[in-house]
Formats: structure tokens, sequence, C-alpha cells
């Protein structure tokens, strides 16, 4: 957010006394303009966009390029969930060209098409794995009384649903910045989208930080509340139980829902709890931190790949088919 400085600059007069001048002048504070473009941030985003891009490209042509038909609600979640890790991944290089570049165009085109983007893939992949959790909620603890919820089709409501319900958020953003603050006459004093922003859409984009804050506590919790119920059904069926087969098969449900809420928590927890005294104060410390976040929050897209192989057997399937096919072909081109 721009910061006007009163700065007070001496002026020596012709008989040789110093004077004081009060002129304000704008400029960023803590020199926060230097903190996206430091050339740490500049790496870590293209090396975070190079490795995710090759993970989730695999990903995609496995979950979108093959024949087979879906044939479970929890496929229907995982291909939404790798939509929008590979869209998120897509937004890095312009993220990237706005920490380095001063270019107003550069900066209009990010803080609104790019930003908006961005924070709609990664709340779509915050809901995806919060449904994920309650669809392996549902199969393990209320395996008997909860079909309806589990079908292909319901699944395809329920993505629907997310998507439609975050563009409607965002465009209210968007629209909102390209009729008030959409300019190409500012001078940039900071690299952050805030300070282009005008007063009405700062408003509507505190309200914003406010909602998501809310729905991602929500989210948590409940992400937090089905790990526990699993869990305890996980231990109560253990008890009940001698055989090995069966302990195992337990062992590694636990296992697959502890991957899931470490996955989620760090990423997306350090950057809600930095993200509202960021919007609401001048602290520069908040500045860095935002940064340091959301960097770590862009590292789902690098880990969800993981959460796709150990979740989904249809994925698991899949990537060693098109192993066995490459090998086929590797071999028949060498005969």
């Amino acid at each position: 957010m721009e910061s006007m400085v009163s700065a007070t600059i001496f002026t020596t007069s012709s008989r040789g006394d110093i004077k004081p001048n009060m002129t304000n002048i704008t400029q960023a504070p803590c020199g926060i303009t230097e903190v996206s473009a430091h050339p740490a941030f500049i790496f870590a985003y293209s090396l975070v966009f190079l490795i995710s891009l090759v993970l989730n490209s695999i990903t995609m042509r496995v979950y979108f390029c093959s024949n087979q038909r879906v044939q479970s609600s929890i496929m229907v979640y995982m291909k939404n969930l790798a939509a929008a890790d590979f869209f998120l991944c897509l937004c890095l290089p312009l993220r990237i060209a706005n920490s380095i570049t001063q270019s107003i165009t550069i900066r209009n085109i990010y803080c609104s098409f790019g930003a908006t983007a961005f924070y709609i893939n990664m709340y779509a992949s915050i809901f995806f794995m919060d449904i994920i959790a309650v669809n392996r909620y549902l199969k393990i603890v209320r395996s008997l009384e909860t079909r309806a919820l589990q079908t292909v089709r319901t699944a395809q409501h329920i993505s629907i649903g997310i998507w439609i319900c975050l563009l409607a958020m965002s465009s209210v953003y968007l629209i909102l910045f390209l009729q008030t603050s959409w300019s190409h006459d500012k001078k940039l004093v900071e690299n952050s989208c805030e300070s282009l922003h005008s007063h009405k859409l700062s408003v509507v984009n505190k309200i914003i930080h406010c909602v998501s804050f809310v729905v991602f506590i929500f989210v948590l919790m409940s992400l937090v509340f089905l790990y526990w119920k699993t869990l305890q059904k996980i231990r109560q069926a253990q008890m009940s139980t001698q055989t090995v087969f069966s302990s195992h098969k337990l062992n590694k449900s636990k296992c697959n829902m502890l991957v899931l809420v470490v996955v989620f928590c760090v990423c997306f927890v350090p950057y809600h709890l930095v993200r509202l005294p960021y919007v609401f104060s001048s602290d520069c410390t908040f500045n860095i931190l935002k940064e340091l976040t959301i960097l770590l929050s862009v590292l789902n897209v690098c880990f969800d790949p993981l959460i796709y192989f150990i979740f989904c057997k249809t994925f698991r399937d899949q990537l060693r088919k098109k192993d066995v096919q490459r090998s086929s072909e590797d071999q028949t081109g060498t005969e």
C-alpha cells in the first residue's frame, strides 16, 4: 500500500543559512519494493514453476488424455484438483514477470487477471483437498450410509458449484479493478497490487480477504475433525480385527489422511495467519512474511501429485500403464 512519507530537505540560502524545506515524498517504506523482486524469490518461483510444470503435465496427461472413463467420485475431485494445480502453475510466470519488471502494463495485467486466476486456483485446491478428505471420511466411517454423496454425478455437481462460487466472488474484484484501478500513467512505487487500488476497491478487497479467511478456518476445522474421526474409526477397527492384511490396510488409510492434512497445513495455514495482518497493517514485517507464505502455498502444486498417487488407484494404474507402454516403445525402437 502506497504511503506518503514526510521528509525534511535542507536547502542553503544565498546568505549561507540552512533552512528546512518540508516536502512530501512518495516512497515504498522499508524497501518493500525489493521484497518480491529479490533474486531469491525469483529463483524460488522459477524452480517451483519448472518442477510443478513437469509434474502437473504428467498428471494432466494421465487424467485427461487416457480413454478410461471416470469410475469414482474421488477421481472426479482428483481431476479438478489437478486442473486447479495446473492453471495455478501457469500463473507463476506472470507473477515472476511482475516482480522483475517496472512495466505498468505487466502490473495491470497481473493485478487484474493474473492475481484473480492465481487465487481462484489456490482456493479451488483448498476446497478440493477438503472434499477429498470428506470423501475418504465417508468411505471409512460411514460406508453404508452415504452412497448418494459418493456418486460420480454428485461429485460433478459439487465440483461445478465450487468453480462457479469462486468465479463469482473473484469477478467482483476483477470488474472493480478494470473500472477503477486500471491505469497506464500511475507511477510505480511498490510491487504490490494494493498500490494500484482505488479506495472502493481497497474496501472490497479487505472484505474478500475477511470472507476468505473465515471460509478457510471453516475448511481447516472440518479437515482436522474429519481426520480425527477417521483416526478413531481406524483404531476401533484395528482393535476388533486380528488379521495382518486388515491392519495393514487400515494403517495405510490412516497414513493417507495424514499426508493430506500435513500438506494442507504446511502450505496454506502460514499464509492465512499472515493474510489479515498484512491487509490491515502497514508494518513492513508482514510484507516479507506475506511473500514467504505465498511461496509456501505455491509449493502445494508440487506436493499434490503425491496425493494423486496415494489416494487414487486409477491414477497409479494409468501411470504404470503409460510406463509400460513407454518401455515397450523404447524396446521396439532399439530392435
